[in-house]
């Protein structure tokens, strides 16, 4: 069974960091490209960060780049979101997926698995 469980969302103050994580089975880690993808409630999907760790690339979108990292640990199957500088508007639920080669996209059904999601809160 092909599970992506999401965890280290929570509330935190502008300026602030939080580590995302996500815990990959079920499907062979190291062939996959992994994507964080976000949604502020009541709006659609946005695509935040991908990597491939078959070639170290990553991708970010421009509203998070040079503020956040994604990483992996393919030792644990782990995905991993470094967030730095927070701001309010990136208060959102944030989306763990996985596709079977690279895609830079915020459609749920352009990849082949997708998380439960984790809360994240920016305020004061």
């Amino acid at each position: 069974e092909v599970q992506l469980v999401e965890s280290g969302g929570g509330t935190v103050q502008p300026g602030g960091s939080l580590r995302l994580s996500c815990a990959a089975s079920g499907f062979t880690f190291d062939d996959y490209a992994m994507s964080w993808v976000r949604q502020v409630p009541g709006k659609g999907l946005e695509w935040v960060s991908t990597i491939y760790s078959y070639t170290s690339n990553t991708y970010y979108a421009d509203s998070v780049k040079g503020r956040f990292t994604i990483s992996t640990d393919n030792a644990k199957n782990t995905l991993y979101l470094q967030m730095n500088s927070l701001k309010p508007e990136d208060t959102a639920v944030y989306f763990c997926a996985a596709k079977e080669g690279i895609i830079l996209s915020s459609r749920r059904y352009e990849y082949d698995y997708w998380g439960q999601g984790t809360q994240v809160t920016v305020s004061s």
